[in-house]
């Protein structure tokens, strides 16, 4: 699959869907709380993004996925699936959205604490978070894509945290999943040179313990291998000629300013 270069009339429906996923995210917060179920979760997104924005959320039967977001719980790196589980003090939950908004895509997840945190899991879902803008902060046409996923390694890994490789970004747009491939680990000056008009995730999962991970037997949650906790932190990205546009910025977020 070629890259896709949006036109100005795509990009201004990317910005819908963006804004609209990150609302969501916006809109669920107040009920993540202890006793709540990560299935309840879902119920409210579903009801929100289907009712209130007439959107559709896009994991709903993705390749058979049940729900209709992804909530990845503690040692949980990705792709969780909601159901009876109820959120306990001190647990970290990434919450993942993806909604469909006139057959465009907006991508973001974010980490929410269950009470009170461990100063460590805090610690773990800061760096995640700061690895995410400090590679944002960089992304201009011209840089390689190599440059976003070194910037994230590089950060992280000063922290002695770790970054999963098996999964990764990805273009975005008309597709949920589009080229190219963005990986949050890797060489500066390598892979694919950026172009304006790309719209893609930087979605890195960074580990407590090692960066070893498997799959479960529902075949959708990947948990880390040492049942330590993992981090996770999403946007989707614009390139523009002389820097970027965050698609998914939340109202609650410090805007991302470019590097230097």
């Amino acid at each position: 699959m070629a890259i896709s270069i949006k036109t100005d009339e795509e990009i201004e429906k990317m910005r819908v869907a963006g804004h609209l996923a990150a609302e969501v995210l916006e809109m669920i917060k107040p009920h993540v709380k202890q006793g709540i179920t990560t299935g309840f979760l879902d119920e409210i997104c579903y009801e929100y993004i289907v009712n209130k924005q007439q959107a559709i959320p896009a994991p709903l039967n993705y390749k058979g996925f049940p729900k209709s977001i992804c909530t990845s719980v503690n040692h949980q790196v990705c792709h969780g699936i909601p159901g009876k589980k109820k959120l306990k003090n001190g647990d970290i939950i990434n919450i993942d959205i993806t909604v469909i908004k006139d057959g465009y895509h907006g991508d973001t997840s974010k980490m929410f604490y269950v009470g009170t945190p461990s100063p460590h899991d805090k610690r773990l879902v800061e760096a995640t978070y700061e690895g995410l803008r400090r590679a944002i902060s960089i992304i201009k046409a011209g840089i390689h894509l190599g440059d976003i996923g070194s910037t994230i390694q590089k950060y992280v890994e000063s922290k002695n945290y770790s970054v999963v490789r098996e999964y990764c970004g990805h273009g975005i747009g008309v597709n949920f999943h589009e080229d190219p491939q963005v990986v949050h680990y890797g060489t500066p000056g390598t892979g694919e040179k950026l172009v304006a008009g790309m719209t893609f995730t930087i979605e890195p999962m960074i580990n407590l313990g090692k960066r070893n991970i498997k799959l479960l037997g529902d075949e959708w949650t990947v948990v880390t291998k040492d049942h330590k906790n993992s981090a996770q932190w999403e946007h989707t990205i614009l390139v523009t000629e002389s820097g970027f546009e965050v698609l998914t910025l939340r109202s609650d977020e410090e805007p991302i300013l470019p590097a230097g």
